[in-house]
C-alpha cells in the first residue's frame, strides 16, 4: 500500500497532509496551449536552430544503439567514479568555491598531460595557461565567442563534430567549410580558404576525429601549422577522443606549438562518466585572458566537487590500468562491427579503419534516401545516425555515423544486416 501511495504521490496525483490524511489533487485546468503570440514576442531567431542531434536520442534498452556519441556504461572507470564521489563528500570541495580559472592541481594536471606530447626545445604550457570549463561543450562555444566573434567567419573541417556545428552557431559565427577525409584536410585548401575568407581561426579534430577517425600524420600537423601561422590565425584543436586509442597515441598539435597559435580543447566527459562535465581550454596570452572573461560570463566557475572528483580519478594508478582495458574493448568491438559490415553489408563501404575514437564513418550508395534507411532501422530497433548532421554544409555523399562502443556488441552482425536490407529496399 506504502509503495502505491508514494508512485502516485511521485505523479502529482495525490497528496498527503500530515496528521489528516492522503487525498486525490485536483485534476489541474486545461489551458488552451495556444503560444501563437510568442512567434511575434520571440523575433527572428539570432542564430541558426538545430534539431536534437541524433546522437542524443534516448532508446529502449533493447535495441542497437549505434547512433550514440558516448560509450556502453561498463567502459567507464565506475568504481573510481563512486569512490570519487565519496572522498569528495567528506571534505571541504561540498561548500567551497574554486577559484574562477579552476582547481590549480586540476590545472597542472592538464598542463602535465599536454607537456608529454611537447618535443624537446619547445615551450610546455603552464597550469596558468589551462582555464576549466564545465564540458567540451561550453569550451567550444567560449573559444568560437571568444577568439572569432559574432559574423566572422570561422572554419571547420567538413565533415565535422556535430556540436561544434551547433557551437558556432550559438556563437553566431559565420562557418566556412574545409574539406576533410580520413586523414584529414589538404593544407593547400585550408591556405586557399584562408586567404579568400580572411579567416583566422579554423577548427579541427587531428585526433581520432568525429565522425572520420582521421589521426593527422605529424608531417601533415606541421604543414597545418605553418599555414595557422602564416595567416597570423588561430587553430582551435579539439582533442575529445584523447582517450579512446586503439592502435595508436593521439596527436595533440598543440604541443608542436609555443607561439599561441594553438588553442586546445581536451575534455574529460566521455572517458570518465557523462555525469562529470569537466573539461579544460588550454591557450596562451591575451587569448587565454578573452577566454576566461567569456568563461567567467558564461559560467562563473565549474563546481569544485566536479574537479575535485575528476581530479582523483585521473591521479589514480587505476586510471592508466582502466585506460588501457578500456583500448582492448574499442579494438575488439570495432572489429566486431567491422567484421559484421563486411559480410552482412556490401552495400556499406568503410574507406578507413580508425586508430582510435568511438564510431565508423560508413558510406552507403549514393542513390539512397538516406532518412528512409535510418527510418526502416529504427524501425527494426537498430539506431543509426544520420551522417548529413556532420556536414556544415551540403553533405558529399549518403553516409551512417556508426558508433562501436555502445552496448551489445554481439548483436552487431545483426544490426548489418538491417542496415544492408534497408539499403537493399531502395534498389
Amino acid at each position: 500500500m506504502q509503495k502505491a501511495l508514494h508512485s502516485l504521490s511521485s505523479q502529482g496525483l495525490t497528496e498527503s497532509i500530515p496528521g489528516v490524511g492522503t487525498f486525490v489533487r485536483a485534476v489541474p485546468a486545461t489551458g488552451s496551449g495556444d503560444y501563437g503570440w510568442q512567434t511575434a514576442a520571440l523575433g527572428t531567431p539570432g542564430h541558426r536552430l538545430l534539431r536534437q542531434p541524433a546522437a542524443l536520442q534516448s532508446v529502449s534498452h533493447n535495441a542497437v544503439a549505434l547512433h550514440s556519441g558516448y560509450p556502453d556504461p561498463e567502459l567507464l572507470p565506475e568504481r573510481l567514479v563512486r569512490s570519487a564521489f565519496a572522498r569528495a563528500a567528506r571534505t571541504a570541495a561540498l561548500v567551497g568555491r574554486p577559484p574562477t580559472a579552476g582547481l590549480p592541481e586540476l590545472q597542472a594536471w592538464f598542463a602535465a598531460e599536454l607537456r608529454t606530447a611537447t618535443p624537446a626545445g619547445i615551450a610546455a604550457a603552464s597550469p596558468r595557461d589551462v582555464v576549466i570549463t564545465p564540458g567540451s561543450q561550453s569550451g567550444l562555444v567560449t573559444a568560437f565567442r571568444a577568439l572569432v566573434g559574432a559574423g566572422r567567419p570561422l572554419l571547420l573541417e567538413s565533415p565535422t563534430y556535430w556540436g561544434a556545428i551547433l557551437a558556432a552557431a550559438k556563437a553566431g559565427v559565420a562557418v566556412v567549410p574545409v574539406p576533410s577525409g580520413p586523414h584529414g584536410p589538404d593544407p593547400d585548401v585550408l591556405d586557399r580558404t584562408f586567404a579568400q575568407t580572411g579567416a583566422r581561426a579554423f577548427y579541427a579534430q587531428p585526433s581520432f576525429a568525429s565522425p572520420t577517425g582521421a589521426l593527422w600524420h605529424p608531417d601533415l600537423a606541421d604543414r597545418v601549422l605553418a599555414t595557422v601561422r602564416k595567416h597570423g590565425a588561430f587553430l582551435i584543436e579539439d582533442d575529445s577522443a584523447h582517450d579512446f586509442g586503439i592502435t595508436a597515441e593521439p596527436r595533440p598539435v598543440a604541443g608542436r606549438d609555443d607561439d599561441g597559435h594553438v588553442v586546445y580543447l581536451r575534455s574529460l566527459t566521455k572517458s570518465v562518466s557523462p555525469a562529470i562535465r569537466v573539461a579544460a581550454l588550454i591557450a596562451r596570452g591575451p587569448a587565454r585572458d578573452r577566454i576566461l572573461v567569456d568563461t567567467l560570463a558564461e559560467s562563473m566557475y565549474v563546481s569544485t566537487v566536479l574537479q575535485t572528483v575528476a581530479l582523483d580519478i585521473v591521479t589514480q594508478p587505476a586510471w592508466r590500468t582502466h585506460l588501457r582495458r578500456v583500448r582492448h574493448q574499442l579494438k575488439t568491438r570495432r572489429d566486431l562491427l567491422l567484421a559484421g559490415l563486411r559480410t552482412e553489408a556490401p552495400s556499406v563501404q568503410v574507406e578507413s579503419v580508425p586508430h582510435g575514437g568511438l564510431n565508423l564513418w560508413a558510406r552507403l550508395p549514393g542513390t539512397v534516401d538516406l532518412p528512409e534507411v535510418v527510418r526502416v532501422c529504427e524501425a527494426a530497433n537498430v539506431i543509426v545516425g544520420s551522417g548529413d548532421e556532420w556536414f556544415p554544409a551540403e553533405p558529399t555523399g549518403r553516409f551512417l555515423r556508426l558508433n562501436y562502443a555502445g552496448p551489445n556488441p554481439d548483436a552487431y552482425a545483426g544490426a548489418a544486416r538491417v542496415i544492408q536490407e534497408a539499403v537493399a529496399r531502395q534498389s
